[in-house]
């Protein structure tokens, strides 16, 4: 048989033994030219011998590509009877040849499998019905061609004509599931079709499939491209902005910018774990376009953690007498916490890594609390920061907000160590106690953290999210009372009091730094002006009562003002302000001494109180009427004073006979005690020996003694028992000219607390009993006082 014959599409007889030869993925369908290539040594064989022949083989597809020499059971039993058209040798042996399909054929028993195998096999042809249904099919096939070649990457002309050119509806079917990619079970099931119509069914179900495979690849291979070109056409704009940019001789500003920040951060000395965490961000910032808002959120964050003063910290002085030197050059007194800072500073002296103290000034106002923390930073050589917390209830406050809120920022914390510009500044949290709390926050307990030695060395604030050493930094708190302080807090805290100051001290401080002060802030010339201490005593006396020294620097103040005035009119000085000189300036005074004339009657007795401002006297005030059993209390009083009132009342009944009162007295009479300024809450047990006397002057007739004031908790049985606030007390009662002072007998050990000049210049009676008092604060013969009897 000639290579003419094969070609010219004339029937070819095929005879009933053909050698077999297995192919691996791949099927031939009859009437199409199929390449193969021959590697395993039994089909080159094969091939060499089909070639010495009639050049026909059998071709069958194997069920498992992967066996080496597939048995009869490991092949298909229909295959395609093929003619060899063409052979070349490779050098390593192989072969490569074409084929054409002839006709399909089936196996039956093999009449050889050694050196060659060689079958039986029977011709079959396919059933066609022709039809209208056929010819439907036919078309829809064909139309499912054309779209499925213009879906996929190949040839579409070339092979496009090849199917126009077929009539054959079955050949048709056969060259469709050759040409386009089928798995083998697909192509070997369509081989295996002899139906023409049942053909054309599957492989345009095939055929379909494969046209919906490509669609969705070609719309997914559609969308990576468009993503590739974008970024391609970024890339390329970039590229040439860069060039544009160097030609001009202009750097690319975001460039420079990452630039600048690595370089920043690098030199800011920052802990590991804090570096990592800004080039971590200063990343983000490099694919964040400029015109996001993201973008300003992120520089705002890094240039907030480079400005923070990760290892720059200041050179503490540690020169103890130049500190006492400065602490004393600003601050007259205050003995007590000048040895505690310069105590800090010997110990920092010896141990180098010591931790921040927590100190809180608690005392009245204007005994120079907060200006005390600036004394201290300038005597350790530290900066210094104030931080007012008054009113603060907003926890955020201390801890910040978290960078996804819009305008979020470090807490005030953090923000006063930037300001700061060192790790171990002076911070001083003004008015700790007035703190607010509400169902809003509670910055109290965020204060927890800060103030406390063993954990702010880690300080988070919400903004940075990364720890900051808080340990370094020397934080001191001040308050006006220590109640308002929640107690977790307070225990975090080492109290220094700062009682008011005496007269002495007053005029000292006025003399050495609130004068000069004034003077100078009223453009007075220093030889123009001076005070006499008789004046400057006279206005602590006549226009101030105060723990502090705030009222008597405005006083000075407005001297300067008048001084000032008369200077600027042309009227020469020097002028030396006298005491005869003080209703000139300020006019009639505005603090007079009333003990005298409020003592005068029965009933009236002088007790002295703790007030957060300092200390005040109370006039107790006693009166009796015609009733039966009434006790009327007034004066805005607490249920602790309302208890001592009654306790009070008490221990003058039970000892009405011995105080030589009617032992019924009160049976026809009402008691009313009042305490002056209504308006102002009292409270505390400390007003009950004061009662007691107030109630027993009334009840004898007999007047205190005018230049007397007394404090003590009394009992039933008569004890007096100590209290608190005693230097606040005797401050209180020295300037209201009161110089005898009764105090309970556990209370001595306080005195040492009270300037030597006044435990001079006063009195002191340390009561144990209420037979005591008594005694001493109503002084007359027709009063006997008698030890009472136990009951």
């Amino acid at each position: 048989m000639s290579d003419e014959t094969v070609e010219s599409g004339q029937p070819v007889r095929i005879p009933d033994v053909l050698p077999v030869l297995p192919l691996r993925d791949a099927v031939v369908f009859p009437h199409l030219p199929a390449p193969l290539v021959v590697g395993r040594p039994v089909s080159i064989r094969t091939i060499d011998h089909v070639l010495t022949g009639n050049k026909m083989v059998a071709l069958v597809a194997q069920k498992n590509p992967q066996v080496e020499e597939p048995g009869p059971d490991e092949i298909f039993k229909i295959g395609t009877a093929a003619v060899v058209l063409k052979l070349l040798k490779f050098p390593d042996g192989g072969l490569r040849v074409l084929t054409r399909g002839l006709e399909r054929v089936r196996l039956y028993d093999f009449v050889q499998r050694s050196p060659i195998p060689v079958a039986q096999v029977e011709v079959l042809r396919e059933v066609s019905h022709g039809g209208p249904e056929v010819e439907g099919l036919t078309k829809n096939l064909m139309n499912q061609i054309q779209k499925l070649i213009g879906l996929l990457p190949i040839n579409a002309d070339e092979i496009g004509l090849t199917f126009m050119n077929l009539e054959d509806p079955g050949r048709l079917a056969d060259m469709a599931a050759a040409v386009f990619a089928l798995k083998l079970h697909q192509k070997q099931e369509v081989l295996e079709t002899l139906d023409v119509k049942a053909r054309l069914e599957k492989v345009t179900r095939f055929i379909s499939r494969e046209i919906e495979v490509a669609e969705i690849g070609g719309k997914i291979q559609q969308e990576v491209q468009e993503e590739i070109d974008k970024t391609q056409r970024k890339f390329y704009l970039r590229e040439q902005m860069k060039a544009i940019q160097k030609e001009l001789g202009e750097e690319d500003e975001v460039t420079a910018e990452i630039n600048e920040l690595t370089e920043k951060i690098q030199a800011a000395a920052m802990p590991p774990e804090v570096e990592k965490e800004a080039l971590k961000e200063v990343n983000r910032l490099r694919t964040t376009p400029p015109a996001s808002a993201e973008h300003s959120v992120i520089r705002n964050y890094l240039d907030i953690l480079i400005d923070m003063p990760w290892s720059k910290s200041t050179e503490d002085k540690l020169d103890i007498i130049e500190a006492r030197r400065v602490l004393d050059e600003d601050h007259y007194d205050l003995e007590r916490v000048k040895d505690r800072i310069l105590e800090y500073l010997a110990v920092l002296k010896l141990k180098q890594d010591l931790k921040g103290p927590i100190l809180c000034f608690a005392g009245p106002p204007g005994t120079g609390k907060t200006s005390l923390g600036r004394s201290i930073a300038r005597a350790m050589g530290r900066n210094f920061q104030r931080l007012s917390l008054g009113g603060v209830r907003d926890e955020a406050e201390i801890r910040g907000h978290r960078r996804t809120y819009i305008g979020s920022m470090p807490g005030r914390i953090i923000q006063s160590i930037r300001k700061a510009g060192s790790n171990n500044p002076v911070i001083i949290l003004d008015e700790v106690d007035k703190l607010g709390a509400d169902f809003r926050g509670d910055p109290s307990s965020a204060l927890l953290e800060v103030l406390d030695p063993e954990q702010n060395f880690s300080f988070s604030d919400h903004f940075l999210e990364v720890p900051f050493d808080l340990s370094r930094a020397m934080f001191i708190t001040t308050a006006n009372v220590l109640d308002t302080i929640p107690p977790p807090l307070r225990d975090r805290m080492e109290i220094l009091m700062l009682p008011g100051y005496t007269e002495e001290e007053k005029v000292n401080i006025a003399r050495a730094h609130l004068i000069p002060r004034q003077v100078a802030n009223h453009g007075i010339p220093p030889d123009a002006m001076t005070f006499e201490d008789a004046a400057i005593a006279g206005i602590i006396k006549g226009y101030t009562r105060e723990a502090g020294l705030r009222n008597l620097e405005r006083e000075i103040g407005a001297i300067c003002r008048k001084v000032a005035r008369r200077l600027a009119e042309g009227v020469p000085g020097p002028y030396t302000i006298r005491v005869q000189d003080l209703d000139e300036y300020l006019g009639q005074e505005k603090f007079f001494s009333e003990m005298v004339e409020r003592t005068r009657v029965p009933g009236v007795a002088v007790g002295v109180a703790w007030t957060p401002a300092g200390g005040e006297i109370l006039f107790i005030e006693s009166t009796a009427m015609k009733g039966s059993k009434g006790l009327t209390l007034t004066g805005q009083l607490g249920d602790v004073m309302k208890e001592s009132a009654q306790a009070a009342l008490s221990y003058v009944r039970s000892r009405a006979a011995s105080l030589g009162i009617s032992p019924d007295f009160f049976e026809t009479t009402d008691i009313h005690i009042h305490v002056p300024s209504g308006a102002i809450p009292k409270d505390g047990p400390s007003a009950g020996v004061t009662m007691v006397v107030s109630l027993v002057s009334l009840l004898t007739a007999t007047p205190c003694s005018p230049d007397l004031a007394m404090t003590g908790e009394i009992t039933l049985r008569g004890k007096v028992l100590p209290v608190g606030g005693i230097k606040e007390k005797v401050l209180a009662a020295r300037r209201a000219g009161v110089h005898t002072v009764i105090l309970p007998a556990r209370n001595e050990k306080d005195l040492v607390d009270i300037p030597e000049s006044l435990r001079q210049d006063m009195t002191f009676h340390f009561v144990e009993s209420l037979d005591d008092v008594l005694a001493i604060a109503l002084r007359s013969p027709a009063l006997t006082v008698t030890p009472s009897t136990e009951v």
